[in-house]
């Protein structure tokens, strides 16, 4: 098992001024972090690929699509730049030394219609994707499609849902993650949710009910841990935290208070706990 952070509780672009952070979460134990890819250059990632290489680092990305270039969008040329986009960014990852791009990219991130997916709708993600997974096969990439509670999106809600359109896409570099802060909003049952994506699960987001410190909260803790065992799952546990540090990031979690302490000591809290519940004694 790889234990892993995601940079967003600090950054949405990776900087220098992150690199003692960096440095940091490699002394704790560790083994990967989660790089936000939203600046598409090539280059930038390429240099923080060996950057990290250098630290002992791995690490996955995260991307996600806005109303501007919407995979589901009736104009068809908001859907082709949808399409760009992502591409850009497995390339990016693909400089990156990330063989794994999360989140999601199947829809515009809070953007909503005032109603629930359109026929036309989920067939032109499913397009969409097809065309993705094509790209990120070539680039040694595999996606993970991530499913949102009902208030951040409106396409894919639930494990149920995300499964269909991993079928429909069809495609062996299109797979899914599961996030159990959105599980916890959304799954009725989350042994079952996680049972019913084992065959498409390549990656997990650890992310308490409130996005602060794992443990803390109200998440479904054992259950989630026991029945990831159960299946077999041997990808990455990534916390997935967010705070205070960037105002446009606060912004768009909606988070208004301060709930831990500080970001390092939030780091060392979730590992220990991650670390202490997959194996426990």
């Amino acid at each position: 098992m790889q234990f892993g952070m995601n940079l967003l509780l600090w950054t949405d672009h990776l900087q220098d001024s992150l690199l003692p952070v960096l440095e940091e979460l490699k002394r704790m134990g560790y083994d990967t972090v989660e790089v936000p890819v939203f600046d598409l250059t090539v280059e930038h990632y390429a240099a923080w690929g060996r950057r990290l290489d250098d630290l002992g680092l791995q690490r996955t990305a995260v991307t996600v699509r806005t109303a501007e270039d919407n995979p589901i969008d009736p104009d068809p040329k908001v859907r082709q730049l949808a399409v760009q986009r992502t591409r850009q960014a497995l390339e990016c990852c693909q400089a990156l030394g990330a063989k794994l791009l999360v989140g999601p990219f199947h829809s515009a991130l809070g953007h909503f219609t005032g109603q629930g997916p359109t026929e036309d709708e989920w067939r032109w993600a499913v397009e969409c994707m097809q065309q993705v997974a094509q790209h990120a096969q070539s680039c040694g990439v595999t996606l993970g499609v991530e499913y949102l509670n009902r208030f951040e999106c409106y396409l894919l809600n639930c494990a149920a849902d995300t499964v269909r359109f991993v079928r429909e896409v069809n495609h062996p570099a299109c797979r899914m993650m599961y996030d159990t802060f959105h599980a916890n909003i959304e799954e009725k049952d989350e042994a079952e949710a996680i049972r019913r994506c084992r065959d498409y699960l390549v990656h997990v987001h650890i992310s308490e009910n409130d996005r602060s410190t794992p443990g803390a909260g109200h998440v479904r803790w054992e259950v989630t841990f026991q029945t990831l065992r159960q299946i077999g799952y041997q990808g990455c546990l990534m916390v997935e935290a967010f705070g205070l540090a960037l105002p446009s990031l606060a912004a768009a979690t909606k988070i208004w208070r301060r709930m831990f302490s500080d970001e390092l000591q939030l780091a060392r809290d979730a590992l220990q706990f991650m670390k202490s519940n997959w194996n426990p004694s």
